[in-house]
Parts: C-alpha cells; sequence; structure tokens
C-alpha cells in the first residue's frame, strides 16, 4: 500500500533536497506540492517547486499557490543562505512557466485532498505554517483527517537561527506555529532545529552524493553551490554548532516517508511563545504538564543517519 504525501514548501534548497527524496521513494505517491511564503517570494517558491519537478521529469504532480504572507506581521526571508530566488540564484532559462502552477488555491486544494483521501495522507510542512493555520481556520476537521503531520521547525534548547530564541519557520510566522500546535490533535512529528544541527552529515558525503553522474545530481550541485559556500563561514558554524551538510528539511521528510528511521525520541505538549522580546516564535516544550494538555507530539531526537544518506543518494541517481 502506498503512502500518499501532500508536501507543503518554501522551496529553498533544502526544500528541494526533500521533494527529491520524496519523488523517489519506493510506495510513496505525492498527491500535490502547496507553495507558500518563506525562503523566498511565493512566486519563487511556485517557480522553484517547477524546477526541481521539472529536474526530476515529475511535471504532472500538482503545485499549489499559497499565502504571500504571515497571518501577521511583516514577511521575512533567508535569501543569505539560499540566494534571494531560493535555488542559489543561478540563471535558468528553461525554468518551467508559472502558467503550470494550478487554478486552486493551496489552502483549498489541501482541504480538497485530505477530505478525499480522509485517514490516508501524511502531510510534511518544511516551511512556515501560514497554510497549514489558515486550512484548519477554513475547516476544523482537516487536522483529524490527516494520518500525520511532519513538520521541520521550532527549537527545544531556545537556540535561534533568525532570531536570538526562534528557528525561521516558526519565526517567519508565529501565529500560524501557534495556532498548527495547539489546533491539530493528529500524529504530529517535528524535526527542530538543534536536532538538524546535531544531526549533520560530513562534507565528504556531501562530495559523494553530489558527484553522482546524473542530470539530477548536476542539477543539486548547481543549486546548492550557494549555500554550500555560506555554510563554511565562521557565521553558519557558529549557528549549526560545528561544520557539516545540515539538510533541514530531508530529516522530516525521511521520517514521513520510512516509519523505522527515527531511532528517539521525546514526546511532549508543545506551543509557541508569541509576545516576548527576544523569544517571539520560540516553541515552548512543556516538560512539567503545566500546559494542561492532552495531546503531545513527538520530538525526534536520533535518527539512523546512514539510512537517510542512503535516501539521499538515491534521490539524485
Amino acid at each position: 500500500m502506498s503512502k500518499k504525501l501532500l508536501i507543503d514548501v518554501d522551496c529553498g534548497v533544502d526544500d528541494a533536497q526533500a521533494i527529491m527524496i520524496a519523488l523517489v521513494a519506493p510506495n510513496v505517491e505525492v498527491l500535490g506540492i502547496t507553495c507558500v511564503h518563506g525562503n523566498t517570494n511565493v512566486e519563487n517558491v511556485c517557480k522553484n517547486t517547477l524546477r526541481v519537478l521539472k529536474a526530476c521529469h515529475k511535471l504532472e504532480i500538482p503545485v499549489f499557490k499559497g499565502a504571500d504572507k504571515p497571518i501577521l506581521g511583516k514577511r521575512i526571508d533567508a535569501g543569505h543562505f539560499h540566494g534571494m530566488d531560493g535555488l542559489g540564484d543561478v540563471p535558468d532559462p528553461d525554468a518551467p512557466g508559472l502558467d503550470l502552477i494550478q487554478k486552486e488555491g493551496a489552502v483549498s486544494a489541501m482541504i480538497r485532498l485530505v477530505n478525499e483521501n480522509p485517514g490516508q495522507i501524511s502531510l510534511v510542512a518544511t516551511a512556515p505554517l501560514t497554510n497549514l493555520a489558515l486550512a484548519v481556520r477554513l475547516d476544523p476537521s482537516f487536522p483529524s483527517k490527516l494520518k500525520g503531520l511532519f513538520i521541520m521547525g521550532g527549537n527545544t534548547e531556545s537556540r535561534g537561527n533568525t532570531t536570538v530564541c526562534a528557528e525561521f519557520n516558526f519565526a517567519a510566522d508565529p501565529e500560524a506555529a501557534y495556532i498548527v500546535l495547539n489546533e491539530y490533535q493528529c500524529p504530529t512529528t517535528i524535526a527542530c532545529w538543534e536536532f538538524t544541527c546535531y544531526s549533520k552529515l560530513s562534507w565528504t558525503f556531501c562530495d559523494t552524493w553530489l558527484s553522482q553522474d546524473s542530470e539530477k545530481a548536476r542539477f543539486m550541485k548547481r543549486i546548492f553551490a550557494y549555500s554550500m559556500e555560506v555554510s563554511v563561514s565562521e557565521r553558519l558554524q557558529e549557528l549549526v554548532a560545528g561544520t557539516g551538510l545540515v539538510s533541514c528539511d530531508s530529516y522530516a521528510m525521511a521520517a514521513a516517508i520510512d516509519d523505522n528511521i527515527v531511532l528517539e525520541s521525546d514526546h511532549y505538549p508543545v506551543s509557541v511563545e508569541l509576545t516576548g522580546t527576544h523569544t517571539r516564535g520560540m516553541m515552548v516544550l512543556d516538560t512539567t504538564g503545566m500546559l494542561k494538555k492532552t495531546h503531545k507530539i513527538r520530538v525526534m531526537t536520533k535518527m539512523d543517519l546512514e539510512r537517510l544518506m542512503e535516501m539521499m543518494m538515491d534521490s539524485l541517481k
């Protein structure tokens, strides 16, 4: 029986890596990809998603345009790491046109697809959670119809990569993160920022991964060059606590695809801080039961990295 995935992205380089893992995974069916603001503006996210699908010869997968800004406040981006266009600012004269984007909006499509496949879809969210928050507002029953939710975002040790205490996806729309973590009662797994840093892959592996003789590997090498150069800077090594490849979104995707890849995890009620001067957007873990919440989420603490590397290698063959 195939696993049905719906993927919500702000297609930067690590989203591209996660999408490519899903596209080659056996017994996985990607029903659609929804786009949202984040690493770059939503128009670029749509273009980038189509570029990834073209590189993988999978343009038949429908792509939907979603929210172009957070629920409150100003939009931020991650151009300093992903390039201003989200994919390393590499020219692509043959990029697919935006006319391939579905007419239906992302939030409407999410609700429709889940209603058509109740209890069967795992939603993988590798971006700010704006689309997910809007979906539960439009259809409060939406989360209960998901098989599971896999999020890359948040943090567990108050270490931020965007503000002092907040990870990018949650900092980009704290209200959306709050709504999702408090209103989605489905089985939920999070790959948080610190976990991805502790689970770095070596640059030696990265060289092997990118040196494969394939169109997909050459595509990834081109779009990843900018981020790789930034990654070896002293500032980035401070942020990720060392040196190595941190493919943030790939961890959440791998967990959605392979039920056995998460080796250790914590289970806690969680929320998101909305008002702190330094802590707005920070994920809050309730280790003592003070929030009086019954729903606990799975926070990954250890992953089978050999298996992850296999999946990443396969994605570029």
